[in-house]
């Protein structure tokens, strides 16, 4: 199979994505029914975004600084998360679209969306058939690992995976910068990185850095469009509990019925609270944002600082932004 034939089938596939799969209403209902928190507004998001990402243009810029023709192929393992819809999906992309056959064990939480997508490609390349495979049982006869998962998980996958070539992600979180300077437009497209997939994702905004004496009323105003997660009983319930928790402890909070802020210089904020923290120069959080890199998945701002990315833009990846800033491309050219 050559490389052209594999961005055809990828390019052919991103079509299908909404002219199809986005569609099947029976599929959506499937999906919605095994995992409450995959609604349908976000299943259709991620088959959205990732349609608009499998252009041929996007597919030919993101593997020109590669060299992929003569591919010897490989068995990669895939062990993927379920926080949120098709969250493995680049995983699976990247591996196949290298040359690679993928060994994929998925999450319970996710185990419905990607085997349909993955039918859907070896319809249109019959050559996909004999490289993609989907393990519930151990994962045996593989060449090299890709393992998504917690700080915990991560410290199994050391230990069982370690002596294979790979990449093993952990926790990561990201984060909002704003100096007050904000437009209305800029603030209620932040409310999209913090309340798309109910900020289940690495990439959702979990904590804001504001200036001293920041005022909040601009932010909760541009944030109301999202007032509706309240109405997900699963996120009203961590709400609830959340909210009551920190009001039993005597924490002063921030509050606008459907998100609880609170300062806190963590990172990991739980479902339906926001952290936050005041610093007194870019150039000082700079240096905080730098030292704790290893923690951080995504910038969003409009500060100059350095990787950030524009408001709105965190649940959109390109295809080269790569989750947690490691080529997986790279690794697998070198397989």
């Amino acid at each position: 199979m050559q490389i052209q034939q594999r961005i055809n089938a990828f390019r052919k596939l991103g079509e299908l994505l909404t002219s199809q799969v986005v569609e099947d209403t029976n599929l959506i209902r499937r999906v919605t029914a095994a995992n409450g928190w995959f609604t349908e507004d976000n299943i259709q998001y991620a088959l959205k975004s990732w349609s608009e990402a499998l252009t041929e243009d996007n597919l030919e810029k993101w593997l020109s600084g590669y060299d992929l023709a003569g591919t010897s192929p490989k068995t990669v393992a895939i062990i993927m998360a379920g926080n949120i819809p098709l969250v493995g999906f680049h995983d699976f992309l990247t591996v196949l679209i290298s040359g690679h056959n993928a060994l994929i064990k998925l999450s319970s939480n996710d185990t419905i969306l990607l085997p349909h997508i993955a039918d859907i490609l070896e319809d249109i390349l019959g050559d996909f058939k004999h490289k993609i495979k989907f393990s519930e049982d151990k994962l045996n006869n593989f060449d090299a690992v890709i393992a998504t998962g917690s700080n915990n998980t991560a410290r199994y996958f050391d230990y069982y995976f370690g002596k294979y070539p790979g990449i093993i992600r952990r926790n990561r979180n990201s984060v909002a910068v704003l100096n007050g300077g904000e437009s209305p437009e800029q603030l209620k497209a932040l409310g999209d990185d913090i309340f798309r997939y109910f900020g289940l994702g690495c990439r959702n905004v979990s904590k804001l850095f504001v200036p001293e004496h920041y005022d909040f009323t601009p932010f909760f105003e541009a944030i109301f469009n999202w007032r509706h997660v309240i109405e997900n009983h699963k996120y009203m319930n961590n709400y609830d509990y959340n909210k009551a928790v920190y009001l039993m402890s005597n924490i002063k909070l921030l509050d606008n019925e459907f998100i609880v802020l609170k300062e806190d210089s963590n990172y990991s904020s739980p479902i339906s609270v926001l952290f936050y923290e005041y610093y007194k120069s870019t150039q000082d959080l700079q240096q905080r944002l730098n030292s704790d890199k290893e923690k951080i998945q995504a910038v969003i701002a409009n500060c100059g600082l350095q990787g950030e990315i524009a408001f709105g833009r965190a649940q959109s990846p390109e295809l080269w932004e790569y989750a947690d800033g490691t080529d997986t491309l790279q690794l697998l050219q070198q397989l």
